[in-house]
């Protein structure tokens, strides 16, 4: 059932549940750092732990097109059942250093795809930028 998480909570439900975690100094912090959402990252985990792993309703969150609902929708994914062109476009939508962080960290490196890769484009678009660790490491190799 579209929408509709096994535990019984919606998307709408979980919008309103992040409204509801909004800290304005939650948002301060975050927007010193480039992120244009208000809810700690403590926060989202907790409600990701209760949700546990749900591939559908993460999809389905990441649709919203909030900052906050895309982080928890990367929370509750299951990365390894992402193809690559998924991986590549959920790149391509991360505009915020936490998205993209997130995506880089735990989606690309987890399932490998750094390896498999064929994005195009020079080493400045998102796909291609710097671990952001600091580390002289590259998100994505050349494609094989």
């Amino acid at each position: 059932m579209a929408g509709t998480a096994s535990t019984g909570t919606s998307v709408a439900e979980l919008k309103v549940e992040l409204a509801g975690l909004e800290n304005l100094r939650a948002r301060e912090v975050n927007e010193k750092h480039g992120d244009d959402q208000g809810v700690s990252l403590g926060k989202l985990r907790a409600v990701a732990k209760r949700l546990k792993m749900q591939h559908e309703l993460a999809r389905d969150l990441r649709e919203i097109g909030d900052t906050a609902a895309r982080l928890l929708a990367l929370l509750v994914c299951r990365w390894k059942a992402f193809g690559r062109g998924e991986l590549d476009t959920m790149l391509r939508w991360a505009s915020t250093p936490n998205v993209q962080d997130s995506l880089v960290n735990h989606g690309v490196k987890r399932t490998h795809a750094q390896r498999t890769c064929a994005w195009p484009g020079p080493p400045t678009s998102i796909p291609w930028r710097p671990a952001p660790a600091g580390t002289d490491e590259r998100t994505c190799g050349e494609a094989a």
